[in-house]
């Protein structure tokens, strides 16, 4: 039985899993080939397929010749051996003696016969033997077609390459076709010159990754990634590497060595062409293994003395490196041909050439502290301390897996037991808040423990409470716990103390979910201890945990901190910032950098902030009515959350999946997110959790048109009449409770909530929060004309389409209160807008209404006339006719590309048409008389 990847037997041990028939990722491969044996009865021919070692040659290989013999083909084979290259005609002995019709046939050809040594007599030459050759494979395929199968042919013996070398030549029209593999870089006997080639690459990402579930299918995503990476794509190394790793490495509750050690067979499979090269070539390899960047300046000055790059040629030659022209650096063919190399050395070898490194590294201090620690085999303050702060470079550059891995390693090198555990309770803390590593708090902080019994560290507490908080919602103890701590630390306290600073944080975020006055008063407290906080502490406390209550001063720092984000590589800052403004809109302006954020999720690094971008620019999508890609980057947010298990976190994305749900008619899934998050939350005292969830029940009784319900939900959020304290959902749900207030007969309420957030000024902090609080004021007052001017303002608010579903509430509220007020002609345009925008976004209990109130109306539900189109929607369809692109109309309306697809995307159902084609005569008819 074939390996699923390699075509070779699995090795004993392996799992069953491992072994199949099926090739993993080779389609289009499998595809080239297939039509190769389709025209092999006809025009015959040869084709040689390249690939690194590893790559899957021999499986496929194998499943061709499979195919072939199912297809009615005589298939003859032969194999290359590495170290048995000197059996003369070998490989041509195994070829034609391979099925019994092929070896009788060549016993007699008397040039074979002596050849293979059936027959003694004057040995033939290797022209006429190839002739031979090729007479019998002509023979054989008059009853049925022949398929030759040279597999390695790199290692077949000098006699058997040059026949066959020969044969595949002469193969053309003769009703015989050959496939044969090679091995790139090797050098070979085997001549393929000349002769049409097929170049097998690496698996692609999902491949990869399908073999590794398949096969291994106890290891954890963070593991396979990390396993995919280094395997980048060798289906013999994805399916040889986890055997290198223990069971506790596999399942993630251990870290992984910073470099997983090659089974047998990969050393030999990538190892071979290394140990026959000149000495000064394998030292400048190993340096350059070592370095890792591919810096070449770094690279000669640490072998200076002893070698010089020019020894680079041999390897060069074997396509182990290249010199890649764009950027100048030295990079590895394969990474685990650097991993060979690393291996191949000694440990003395190894310190030696770091140390080397480190002296080369002048200018770039995190890479020496590196090299530093890498050489050190005895405890060292200085080069700990070198490598903590190598480590704080490292996180606020977003690299969180190499931070940590900086600690721990910090950790190991402290003389000190108390600075020890210091460091490795920090470890947790940055394992924590970025690379999602929660589950390797525990270990961490034992370990910590075990350094220093007797010693309370500030930043042991902090990963204690973060680890209580993400993994199990432990609002109050969190709280005890870094309150307590924090009351320890001499005051007043200093604003320079990094790990200070981080409990005030973390004590921030606990409170934030508490959302209770009484433990926002121990924070406050704490702070006001402190000589100066970070703007991202301040913005966090004024804008986020209490927004109906922050300053026009806060808002103006929180758009320069946004402002200042374009550049910024730091994903906690990112978040940070992000949070700081999601209930003030302020995400529309981060939009690259939180997207960026996002995607750290995807390569199995910076994970914590990957969900908390995730869900940060799900809210804003949920604003902007982009509500299919939402569902999309808040799952990808809520399986990490699965993975790396925070549980707590998960809630905002189920929270925007429930409006979304809720607006679209899907009840049943808006209420078991909204029930879930209820249970999880009055359990553990997180009000923050049930106020999602009272969100959440009044969006589905708003749309299902149970307003009593509503009220009652909205209520809960906040008393009408006020906006709660440390409640921004206040914010978010002014037009539910407003409208939910009126349409249950307490319009005295509506209006007391009104002057509530005017009161608070809520109409300043963002355009969209004034188009709703105008809408709100206009859905209150009882006068009539009064309405149509309050409405009216709502919908003049620049840039309100932006917000299509609060956009289409209004037109919808607007329409029915003049339909009400005997003015159907009105009413019909903001009804068919509203209907409009429903059906686009997918709304459907919405829409439905709406075209309810249009019917009563008297109005046609689809107009296509474009008479709904804003000047800039007019203006943009007008330039797309004309055939300019997306990012040509941006350009000169100085726009963005996505604003300005968001704006032909709701100006094609206006016009009544589905694609840029249709726009030149869809206007050209509103221009008709």
């Amino acid at each position: 039985m074939d390996n699923r990847s390699t075509g070779r037997t699995a090795p004993a041990g392996w799992p069953t899993g491992a072994v199949e028939h099926a090739l993993v990722g080779r389609e289009a491969d499998m595809e080239r080939l297939g039509a190769f044996l389709a025209d092999v009865p006809r025009l015959g021919g040869s084709l040689v397929v390249l690939g690194e070692p590893g790559v899957g040659k021999t499986a496929l290989l194998a499943a061709v010749a499979g195919r072939a013999g199912a297809a009615g083909m005589r298939v003859l084979s032969a194999t290359g051996v590495q170290y048995r290259a000197q059996t003369s005609c070998g490989a041509l002995r195994q070829l034609l003696t391979s099925v019994p019709e092929s070896r009788e046939a060549a016993r007699e050809l008397p040039a074979l016969a002596t050849a293979l040594d059936f027959t003694r007599g004057r040995a033939p030459g290797r022209d006429e033997v190839a002739e031979a050759v090729v007479t019998l494979v002509a023979e054989l395929s008059r009853a049925q077609p022949v398929l030759l199968v040279l597999d390695d042919a790199q290692w077949m013996d000098r006699a058997s390459a040059a026949v066959l070398g020969r044969v595949v030549r002469l193969l053309p029209d003769s009703g015989t076709g050959a496939v044969c593999s090679v091995r790139l870089g090797d050098e070979s006997f085997f001549d393929h010159a000349g002769l049409p080639l097929h170049e097998l690459g690496p698996l692609n990402e999902a491949a990869s990754e399908e073999l590794l579930s398949h096969c291994f299918p106890a290891l954890t995503a963070r593991v396979r990634r990390r396993l995919m990476a280094d395997a980048e794509g060798n289906p013999l190394a994805l399916l040889e590497l986890p055997a290198a790793l223990t069971d506790l490495q596999r399942t993630e509750s251990h870290v992984l060595p910073q470099r997983i050690p090659l089974t047998q067979r990969l050393q030999a499979t990538f190892a071979s062409r290394i140990t026959s090269l000149p000495a000064p070539t394998r030292h400048l390899l190993l340096v350059a293994a070592l370095e890792g960047s591919g810096n070449q300046l770094i690279v000669r000055r640490a072998v200076e003395g002893r070698c010089d790059l020019k020894h680079l040629a041999p390897a060069e030659r074997l396509q182990l490196v290249r010199i890649e022209e764009a950027t100048g650096r030295l990079a590895f063919r394969h990474s685990l041909t650097r991993s060979a190399v690393v291996e191949l050395s000694t440990s003395d070898q190894r310190r030696s050439v770091h140390r080397a490194l480190a002296k080369a590294c002048t200018g770039v201090p995190d890479q020496r502290a590196w090299h530093l620690a890498q050489a050190a085999v005895e405890p060292d303050e200085q080069i700990a301390g070198l490598l903590e702060d190598a480590a704080g470079i490292s996180a606020r550059r977003g690299d969180g897996p190499n931070a940590v891995a900086g600690l721990v390693r910090a950790a190991e090198l402290s003389p000190d037991a108390a600075e020890r555990a210091r460091r490795l309770a920090h470890a947790a803390y940055l394992g924590t808040i970025l690379t999602g590593g929660v589950r390797d708090v525990p270990r961490l902080l034992d370990d910590a423990r075990r350094a220093a019994p007797d010693g309370a560290s500030l930043a042991g507490a902090v990963a204690t409470a973060l680890y209580l908080l993400n993994s199990y919602g432990d609002v109050d103890t969190a709280h005890r716990l870094l309150s307590g701590a924090i009351a320890l630390q001499p005051e007043p306290y200093d604003p320079a103390d990094a790990a200070l600073l981080e409990a005030l944080s973390t004590l921030l975020i606990v409170c934030v979910y508490g959302a209770r006055s009484e433990l926002w008063s121990g924070y406050d407290t704490a702070a006001a201890k402190c000589a100066a906080l970070p703007d991202t502490l301040r913005l966090l406390r004024t804008t986020f945990a209490d927004p109906a209550r922050a300053l026009p001063s806060d808002w103006a720092a929180l758009d320069a901190a946004v402002e200042a984000l374009h550049d910024v590589s730091d994903p906690i800052r990112i978040v940070r910032i992000g949070t700081a403004g999601a209930y003030a809109d302020r995400l529309g302006a981060m939009d690259e950098p939180l997207r960026r954020t996002a995607r750290g999720g995807r390569s199995g690094e910076n994970n914590f902030p990957a969900i908390q971008a995730s869900f940060l620019w799900g809210s804003h999508a949920w604003f902007t009515g982009q509500w299919v890609e939402l569902r999309q980057v808040v799952g990808d947010g809520l399986a990490l959350c699965e993975e790396y298990r925070y549980p707590l976190r998960s809630w905002t994305g189920k929270f925007v999946l429930a409006c979304v749900s809720a607006a679209c008619g899907d009840f049943t899934t808006a209420r078991d997110f909204a029930d879930q998050m209820d249970q999880w939350g009055a359990s553990r005292r997180a009000h923050a959790i049930t106020c999602y969830a009272a969100h959440a029940k009044t969006l589905i009784a708003l749309s299902r048109g149970d307003y009593e319900e509503a009220y009652q939900q909205a209520c809960r959020i906040t008393p009408t009449g006020t906006l709660a304290p440390f409640t921004g959902h206040a914010l978010w749900a002014l037009l539910d409770v407003t409208e939910a207030a009126v349409r249950t007969g307490r319009r005295d309420k509506a209006l007391e909530h009104t002057e509530a957030a005017r009161d608070a000024g809520v109409d300043t902090v963002s355009p969209r929060l004034c188009m709703v609080l105008h809408a709100c004021a206009a859905l209150a007052v009882e006068d009539d004309g009064a309405a149509a001017r309050g409405f009216g303002e709502a919908l003049s608010v620049e840039g309100a389409e932006r917000w299509p579903f609060d956009l289409g509430r209004i037109h919808l509220l607007h329409g029915e209160r003049l339909r009400r007020g005997r003015a159907p002609a009105r009413a019909r345009h903001h009804l068919r807008t509203a209907a409009d925008v429903f059906q686009r976004l997918g709304a459907t209990p919405w829409s439905t209404r709406a075209e309810q109130e249009l019917r009563a109306c008297g109005g046609p539900l689809h107009a296509g006339s474009g008479d709904a189109l804003t000047p800039q929607q007019r203006e943009i369809a007008s330039l797309a006719a004309a055939g300019l692109s997306n990012k040509q109309i941006a350009s000169q309306l100085f726009l963005s590309p996505r604003t300005v697809s968001t704006h032909l995307y709701q100006a094609f159902p206006k016009l009544g048409v589905t694609s840029r084609a249709g726009l030149r005569d869809a206007l050209e008819r509103l221009r008709r008389p």
